[in-house]
């Protein structure tokens, strides 16, 4: 019987540091949500001391009921539209080089929140224009319009986690699908841009299956990938199947760039948006993401003159 008591290496610091409260503060006073505060993430205390933060667009009422994650589930009341200009303003202040922006699932909107998302991307562009821009989306119902409205805002690199291996989809993701992510995935780099996603362990997985979820991934391009300790946020959550210890997280990152992802961060308290603007430089992103403005600008001009 697996212990409920956490082992020493899942032990987060209490958050003390000034770098803290400053970016609580501006957090607080632009009425913004994070993914930091709503999904429990160990790592709070830890990033918003060097001063970055996940903010959480779209309001914090999620219309989907995973059985992983700590979000309040339920029928949004908000549709915000002058929260793009508030979290650029925000970041501004906390002057980001990296920032992570994701949000709840908007099954409700008819664009899943697709021109909202694109909005937000812009104006960080605008706002602050060598902040790179890192998004972390849903998949939109797998309706390709309504995602490439957030492609064509032109984030930095795009975000979409598989969160667990196939078999385990329908029992922790309900709503979502394993073929749907996958093809949300391969059509977001089938149009140059770099990739991440993510899995958690310890929430009953098999070891031949996070090889298959692994090799999925990176057959459909997936650049940088993120492992971590699944958490029970409540009683009435998926339970901990297992405790990963370190080592074996470690293996996993070596499987992982053995076959080919580009970076791997994989151990216990890794979480989507940890060390986020490490990848970014890795890539260079600012610079893939101002030719890649200027193609879309070209191609743009054509159609015009062409009267298409």
């Amino acid at each position: 019987m697996m212990s409920e008591r956490k082992p020493d290496w899942l032990r987060a610091k209490l958050p003390t540091s000034k770098e803290y409260k400053e970016v609580r503060a501006i957090v607080d006073s632009h009425d913004l949500h994070t993914v930091c505060k709503s999904a429990q993430c160990p790592n709070m205390g830890e990033c918003w001391s060097r001063g970055t933060a996940t903010v959480m667009i779209l309001g914090n009422i999620c219309t989907r009921s995973c059985r992983f994650c700590a979000i309040q589930t339920g029928r949004p009341t908000e549709l915000d539209l002058g929260e793009p200009a508030r979290v650029a303003e925000s970041i501004a202040k906390m002057d980001l080089k990296h920032t992570v922006i994701t949000s709840v699932a908007r099954d409700d909107l008819k664009d899943g929140g697709a021109s909202v998302w694109a909005a937000t991307i812009r104006a960080v562009h605008n706002r602050v224009p060598e902040c790179a821009v890192e998004v972390l989306t849903a998949d939109f119902r797998g309706q390709q319009e309504y995602l490439d409205v957030v492609l064509d805002a032109c984030p930095d690199i795009f975000n979409h986690n598989l969160e667990t291996v196939k078999r385990l989809q329908r029992p922790i993701r309900k709503t979502a699908r394993y073929d749907r992510s996958l093809w949300v995935l391969e059509h977001a780099k089938s149009r140059g841009f770099i990739t991440k996603s993510g899995i958690m362990l310890g929430i009953g997985e098999k070891e031949d299956e996070i090889k298959e979820v692994l090799q999925d991934m990176v057959n459909v391009g997936v650049d940088v990938l993120t492992i971590g300790q699944y958490l029970q946020p409540s009683k009435e959550h998926q339970p901990i199947d297992r405790w990963v210890h370190p080592d074996e997280f470690k293996r996993w990152k070596d499987f992982a760039l053995e076959i080919g992802f580009g970076v791997c961060e994989s151990g216990p308290m890794i979480r989507s948006s940890y060390h986020a603007e490490e990848q970014s430089a890795k890539y260079d992103v600012r610079a893939r993401r101002r030719a890649m403005q200027a193609e879309m600008k070209a191609a743009k001009e054509v159609e015009l003159l062409s009267g298409v």
